[in-house]
């Protein structure tokens, strides 16, 4: 038997991961989610063959012209939209999105505790956008998969409870995007073709992965 922890490292959060108000995504009760059997409803092993799609990077380091966004920096619609400008892409219905804070950087250079504390990261301004786009997964590069620590009084991880909760979107966290950002900036082609399935392994709130972008 081996054992693994499918929150750690590279992962995707599934539609198990995280709920509110006693609710899921598609209103399943928590009792349905949380107990002995684990994730009973909205298991992810249900989703690992659909993480297959259009990838797009989206690099707000880069547009503001720093290595890594400073702590605790929100990132705001206008944000991405403005990297959509400058990069000359556009996010369409179905794709993935990658976002690119440059926290990654941290954990390179050894920096576990700076990587683990303040993140950077998306705040709620940018869920609306996510939703009429239509994006099927978003992959971030820092811990928390959205700014740390929250923004909003009396909620911990407001961003994971709207888009997995509310409106059934896969999240990832701590994706290394450096080499990538680096091709892309390179050739000035920021869409790849990206397959990213987790395991199958039923019952579960997420998986670890391990991405593959084809260029």
């Amino acid at each position: 038997m081996q054992r693994i922890r499918s929150q750690s490292a590279t992962q995707w959060d599934g539609l198990a991961h995280v709920g509110y108000g006693g609710k899921f995504y598609n209103d399943v009760p928590a009792g349905a989610v949380n107990n002995f059997m684990g994730a009973s409803r909205n298991s992810f092993h249900k989703a690992v063959d659909r993480l297959i799609s259009r990838g797009v990077l989206l690099d707000i380091a880069r547009l503001k012209g720093v290595d890594r966004l400073e702590d605790s920096y929100e990132i705001t619609e206008a944000d991405l939209r403005a990297a959509e400008e400058r990069q000359g892409v556009r996010v369409e219905s179905g794709d993935v999105v990658l976002l690119r804070t440059g926290s990654y950087k941290w954990f390179l250079e050894g920096d576990r505790e700076h990587f683990l504390g303040n993140a950077p990261g998306p705040g709620l301004d940018t869920c609306q956008w996510l939703y009429d786009r239509e994006v099927a997964a978003l992959a971030i590069d820092n811990h928390s998969g959205e700014v740390w620590p929250s923004p909003v009084p009396g909620a911990t991880i407001p961003f994971h409870q709207v888009v997995i909760r509310d409106m059934g979107l896969t999240l990832g966290e701590m994706f290394n995007l450096e080499e990538l950002a680096e091709d892309c900036e390179a050739d000035g082609v920021w869409e790849f073709f990206f397959c990213a399935p987790g395991l199958k392994v039923t019952n579960s709130a997420g998986s670890p992965v391990t991405p593959i972008v084809v260029k």
